[in-house]
């Protein structure tokens, strides 16, 4: 009944489970917690994790996102109440995809928080130290990803709010390795790139004409540069052409190569440049196109700024992606109406429509459920070995080519909610058709590709008896 409620009322329920209800469910998790809804792994179960894991009742799990709670959504670490992001995001992936609900296992590497308001709170859950570091942290998390594989054999794994010191260098040394990926970095830039290959449709640019400003240089926003870079290069830009389209700008200001600070993701988005410490001032020496906000920091796209791309750009493109709302860059309402009704606007987290000099517009989420669910029904339904940057940028363009002229037509970048689980459909097909492709699948390829996927997608039903 609860899959039946949330797949037949996408648009009401899909913030009370995920964003933004999800990160004052994780702030709160320690006070409302009634039952186990996932597996903890703490770091007290080093030596022992198979054991552990085999103590979920269910052997026929298909994926798994994990989490260590450092980095949940714009709310920085929450330790062991990160729990309850594996757990909302299944539940996406279950309403939206139709993963049946035994198939997803949600695990929390309780490895500590440097929390310390958390460590005081008598009803945390999660082990009072500070984080484990070094070693011994990669030493669990290696365990985690063997176990899994002995204990549920080709199961995916999806890394997600993992902090930027290890979100990175966790994903390069497993995704050649197993079937993983990181939402944070590579879902992230499948639904951003896809809102603004929907974008050009209105403004008639093409993609080697824009100039993107991020506001934010973590996971997010690397992650949305780096696909932007690739799709580039699919025009026949150079990796250093493409890389000049895309500049970044973090607490510490403007990426500039003369910089010390920076870290190995962060090097390739850094430009001969001089060093800018204002956002605004950015702005107006760039010119970008579009700004995309992934930084976690509130009201950072102001009047001045958004006033100042409407002055650049005749449609400037504004992404205020962080969430939950309280995060976000800018409102939808201030966007219009700072834009004259000019701008294309997406968020990470769900606004009402705005109506300015009689014109409703409807703005929609830049958010990953787009991608992620189909993503994974794609992968389970072709038992695909490995997770590629090509399937990626296939979602991407799936998710672009479903938003019709009727929803441009009044501001929406993305499709309906309401339409989620045919999106799905269409995105697990074509990650499908590339998982055969580069030879990944372990089942026969099927003649029918988009009918088999749908045959895979769990339906629930109920019966009322009288």
């Amino acid at each position: 009944m609860f899959f039946r409620i949330v797949i037949d009322n996408p648009d009401e329920m899909l913030p009370v489970i995920y964003t933004p209800t999800v990160g004052l469910a994780c702030q709160q998790f320690g006070h409302i917690f009634q039952r186990p809804r996932g597996i903890f792994i703490s770091a007290d179960d080093r030596g022992r994790v198979e054991s552990v894991l085999r103590n979920w009742p269910h052997r026929e799990v298909a994926i798994i996102v994990v989490t260590d709670g450092e980095r949940i959504l714009g709310l920085g670490d929450q330790g062991a109440n990160g729990m309850g992001i594996p757990v909302g995001k299944l539940a996406l992936y279950t309403a939206c995809a139709g993963i049946e609900p035994t198939r997803c296992l949600p695990v929390l590497l309780d490895v500590g928080t440097n929390n310390e308001e958390l460590r005081g709170d008598p009803m945390y859950l999660g082990l009072r130290q500070s984080r484990l570091r070094g070693a011994a942290y990669d030493e669990l998390v290696d365990e985690f990803i063997t176990a899994a594989q002995r204990v549920f054999p080709g199961v995916v794994i999806q890394f997600e709010d993992f902090a930027n010191s290890n979100a990175f260098r966790l994903l390069k040394t497993y995704r050649d390795r197993v079937c993983t990926f990181n939402d944070d970095i590579q879902g992230t830039a499948s639904v951003v790139l896809a809102g603004i290959f929907t974008a050009l449709r209105v403004t008639g640019g093409k993609l080697p004409e824009q100039k993107i400003l991020f506001l934010g240089a973590g996971e997010a926003a690397t992650g949305v540069a780096e696909l932007t870079v690739s799709a580039l290069r699919e025009h026949g830009l150079t990796a250093t052409e493409a890389q000049a389209r895309c500049w970044m700008f973090n607490s510490k200001g403007l990426l500039v190569s003369s910089r010390t600070d920076l870290q190995a993701h962060q090097r390739p988005l850094a430009h001969e440049h001089a060093p800018v410490g204002d956002f605004l001032a950015a702005v107006r020496m760039l010119r970008p196109t579009a700004i995309i906000g992934a930084a976690g920091i509130p009201g950072t796209f102001t009047q001045q700024v958004i006033e100042e791309m409407a002055a650049i750009n005749a449609r400037p493109i504004v992404f205020a992606l962080s969430n939950p709302t309280s995060r976000s860059e800018c409102t939808a309402e201030q966007a219009y109406l700072w834009s004259g009704g000019r701008v294309l606007f997406a968020a990470g987290s769900p606004f009402d429509p705005v109506t300015i000099a009689g014109r409703t517009f409807v703005p929609r989420q830049g958010n990953n459920s787009y991608i992620f669910p189909g993503l994974g029904l794609g992968l389970i339904a072709t038992r695909s070995t490995r997770v590629t940057d090509e399937m990626f940028m296939a979602t991407a363009r799936s998710l672009a080519q479903q938003v019709t002229d009727e929803d441009l037509a009044q501001g929406s970048l993305y499709p309906p909610l309401a339409k989620v689980r045919e999106v799905s459909a269409q995105i697990a097909t074509v990650v499908a058709e590339v998982a055969y492709a580069q030879n990944l699948a372990a089942v026969p390829r099927p003649d029918n590709l988009m009918e088999f996927v749908k045959s895979q997608m769990y339906d629930p039903h109920y019966r009322a008896y009288v």
